[in-house]
């Protein structure tokens, strides 16, 4: 299956001419998707109905599933991608909306409150009032998440042999210490790069790394034990703590969503 690439020109934030003051925008992706560096005049909420898909800004990389979401604020540079089977959901909003969410990116629970205003914006057919009530509504319930599927990419020359060989195969079972000997350098010189550069440990690092990677397996429809062991977990208990702790949610309960 070949891979698509979209081109999207970097825009900066202010006011645009929209119908709504959130519209819709929903596609399904029959191949992988990318998409270069690019902005939007407008914010964008970043959610999908099923699957998974990533967005980038800089060196921080997000996941976004059907229960986590993600605000972009407008003009704000990002990449992204979205795996074959993915439905990607968004709302842009007009650059004069204003709610309780920072101007950085930020995750956002899609709960079942949110999904189900969300939906109903995107009915063209909504009659003018509903949609207005409906667009405060959301405005008034979008919330920042204590959960998010992140992980900030090391850029370091240190480092980068370590990143690319983890998020190429997460199952990678090279520790620490293999690495440190492996690059000629000590554990703990190894240690307080990947805390200067990512704000946390190795470890927490790689369990970032395979809770996004095994949120696409899942959003493929991958079971929960093949999963685990492609992902490095010795067992699907093992694996589902590391899941929850990571996204809140069981595996069990991210593929029923």
């Amino acid at each position: 299956m070949t891979r698509e690439t979209r081109t999207l020109p970097a825009l900066a934030a202010g006011p645009v001419e929209m119908p709504f003051a959130i519209m819709s925008w929903s596609e399904d992706f029959a191949r992988d998707t990318t998409w270069n560096e690019h902005s939007h005049p407008f914010h964008e909420l970043l959610w999908n109905e099923r699957g998974a898909s990533t967005a980038r800004v800089g060196s921080r990389v997000w996941a976004v599933t059907p229960t986590l979401g993600l605000w972009m604020p407008a003009g704000t540079l990002h990449s992204g991608s979205a795996a074959a089977g993915t439905r990607c959901r968004a709302g842009f909003f007009g650059f004069g909306a204003t709610s309780s969410i920072s101007g950085t990116p930020v995750a956002v629970e899609i709960d079942p409150l949110l999904r189900l205003l969300l939906e109903r914006l995107a009915d063209p057919g909504l009659p003018a009032e509903s949609r207005t009530v409906t667009e405060a509504m959301v405005l008034d319930v979008l919330r920042p998440f204590s959960h998010e599927l992140l992980v900030h990419m090391p850029m370091s020359g240190l480092l980068r042999p370590i990143a690319d060989a983890v998020r190429a195969d997460p199952g990678d079972q090279r520790t620490l210490a293999d690495w440190a000997s492996r690059l000629g350098v000590s554990a703990r010189t190894v240690t307080r790069a990947f805390n200067a550069e990512t704000g946390t440990s190795f470890a927490r690092w790689v369990a970032a790394v395979r809770a996004q990677h095994a949120v696409a397996l899942l959003g493929r429809g991958w079971q929960i034990e093949a999963v685990a062991e492609e992902v490095g977990y010795r067992s699907a208990s093992a694996f589902g703590v590391a899941f929850r702790r990571a996204t809140g949610l069981t595996p069990g309960a991210f593929r029923a969503h």
